[in-house]
């Protein structure tokens, strides 16, 4: 906030653009912090706090719609792309897939106050082939309450927030030594969890001609093949290895009770 305050005030609506835009394509940048500072600059009469909301929503708009189209091109690619810095980038695409299979495209309402969620939502709304007509309803009106909130938030408490940075000024170095202290103990625990998750990331798995080649031979009588699709990519309708069965992914606790014990089981997703 501190170094925010000049920068917005003297670049203006280009800073908050860039800072709105980098955010919605996946980039570490804290766009509600520009918009909390927007929001505080224009009620100094710097800005004018129109302005910042229309500038705000057409760059979170146009970032969301290059990652519906791409997420509606690449599927899961790109998806496996934004989370590749995850600890555990299954964990982080599943919990996002969730999130539209419990709430469908309400999802979109919410996602941008979640981290994680607000740039996974949009290419994974393409992926899951959601109207654009749809998509750009609920995603506007998810952007307007996120942008709104923070930036309406800065102009309420603009003398509020003027002190605290005030305040850090003139306690400057306790700031900064709280400030790394406070980094190395999250960069350990990244860590920590970085290894955690690479432990248990050994999944076992056989080439398709393989198993192909177990299905045609006497083997075929002891192997059970799952189609574990994830919501978005499965219907009745839709294609699936011969034999296979369906187990719902978002349900597996109950699904995993009624597999045989005396089966191989071979499980394929999208």
């Amino acid at each position: 906030m501190d170094d925010l305050l000049p920068l917005i005030s003297r670049h203006g609506y280009a800073l908050l653009a860039i800072v709105c835009f980098a955010e919605a394509v996946g980039l570490p940048v804290p766009a509600s912090l520009a918009l909390l500072t927007a929001g505080a600059v224009a009620a100094y009469g710097k800005l004018h706090l129109y302005s910042v909301l229309t500038v705000g929503f057409v760059t979170f708009l146009t970032g969301d719609l290059v990652l519906f189209f791409l997420g509606r091109a690449s599927g899961w690619t790109l998806l496996g792309f934004l989370c590749r810095l995850s600890a555990n980038p299954e964990t982080c695409i599943l919990r996002s897939a969730e999130y539209f299979y419990r709430r469908g495209k309400l999802t979109l309402l919410f996602a941008k106050f979640i981290p994680g969620i607000n740039t996974m939502s949009p290419p994974l709304a393409g992926s899951m082939k959601m109207r654009l007509g749809q998509f750009l309803l609920f995603d506007a009106l998810g952007a307007a309450f996120y942008i709104g909130a923070y930036s309406g938030a800065g102009y309420v408490f603009s003398d509020f927030l003027r002190a605290i940075t005030r305040g850090l000024r003139s306690a400057g170095f306790a700031a900064e030594l709280i400030f790394g202290i406070a980094l190395v103990v999250y960069v350990a625990y990244r860590i920590w969890i970085y290894h955690k998750y690479r432990m248990l990331d050994v999944v076992p798995r056989v080439k398709a001609e393989d198993l192909a080649q177990r299905l045609a031979s006497h083997a075929a009588k002891k192997m059970l093949i799952a189609d574990v699709r994830s919501h978005g990519y499965y219907d009745q309708d839709s294609e699936r290895i011969a034999g296979s069965i369906r187990l719902e992914p978002n349900n597996l606790m109950e699904e995993i009770k009624n597999l045989p014990r005396d089966q191989e089981i071979y499980l394929y997703c999208t």
